[in-house]
């Protein structure tokens, strides 16, 4: 790779991980679009741990807390708030874990074409427009039930088809169900630890034994990248959904769908 894809794709995977609009689709189709050779699997590993790693320093308060609890809770303890969360998060990463296992092969032969993630783009960035105007919820990540744990790792398992969005289903999902903007998307982000370190996990045990060379300097930049990007991101996309909500990344969602619908089918 040379260093502009290097940086791209960094940049790509770092900014679109956490917004609403789909980094599967987004790099799915990079390479469609700018007719570079397929990244390889070390690379996505890099960009992956980049991901991982904005996520866990930004919410290191709320792990940290979420760990202390959980201990505590199994000496014996009062199960509090931030025990029960961390209890939710494993919960909602179930149903994905299941549905992707069973599901991966056929994900990644037939579910990956323009078609299905311009369609995907829209019906579900519609959704999710929809959940955020007619919902105006305050429970916060703190207050969710059993119940709405399970509909939201229900929906999680939807991001598997290219172009949904794993943070923008959870999100939707998490806003039918009365969520505030902030503490769906906090819960959102969350969720993404243990997904990330998983879907990673896979690709590294793939990764192991090729006879591929590996790009370390690339690597580096590419995690490097991936992990500011992705930090400044969750800040700011936190700071402006208070203000605009989701309708932004709604029309986005819209527009670029339809557009890739046009270019590869018009």
């Amino acid at each position: 790779m040379d260093w502009l894809q290097v940086v791209v794709l960094a940049l790509v995977q770092g900014v679109s991980e956490f917004l609403p609009v789909s980094s599967s689709a987004h790099l799915i189709l990079v390479p469609v679009l700018t007719e570079w050779q397929d990244q390889g699997l070390a690379f996505d590993v890099a960009l992956h741990l980049g991901s991982l790693l904005a996520v866990v320093v930004y919410f290191r308060a709320e792990l940290w807390q979420m760990m202390t609890s959980c201990v505590s809770a199994l000496k014996g303890q009062r199960v509090d708030r931030d025990a029960r969360l961390a209890g939710w998060v494993i919960i909602a990463t179930l149903p994905v874990c299941t549905v992707g296992f069973l599901m991966r092969d056929v994900v990644s032969e037939y579910m990956r074409s323009p078609l299905i993630i311009g369609v995907s783009l829209i019906v579900f960035g519609l959704w999710l427009g929809y959940a955020d105007w007619q919902k105006r919820g305050v429970r916060s990540e703190y207050q969710l039930t059993l119940t709405d744990t399970l509909w939201i790792g229900g929906a999680q398992a939807l991001a598997l088809i290219p172009g949904t969005s794993r943070s923008g289903v959870t999100m939707t999902a998490a806003l039918m169900l009365g969520m505030s903007r902030e503490g769906a998307a906090r819960f959102s982000f969350l969720l993404s630890i243990p997904v990330i370190v998983l879907a990673g996990g896979l690709e590294a045990i793939e990764l192991i034994g090729q006879p591929n060379p590996v790009d370390g300097p690339a690597m580096l930049v590419g995690t490097l990248l991936s992990g500011l990007s992705a930090y400044a991101c969750i800040h700011f996309f936190l700071a402006l959904i208070k203000r605009l909500g989701m309708q932004p990344f709604v029309l986005y969602r819209v527009l670029f769908g339809a557009w890739l619908l046009w270019f590869f089918h018009g």
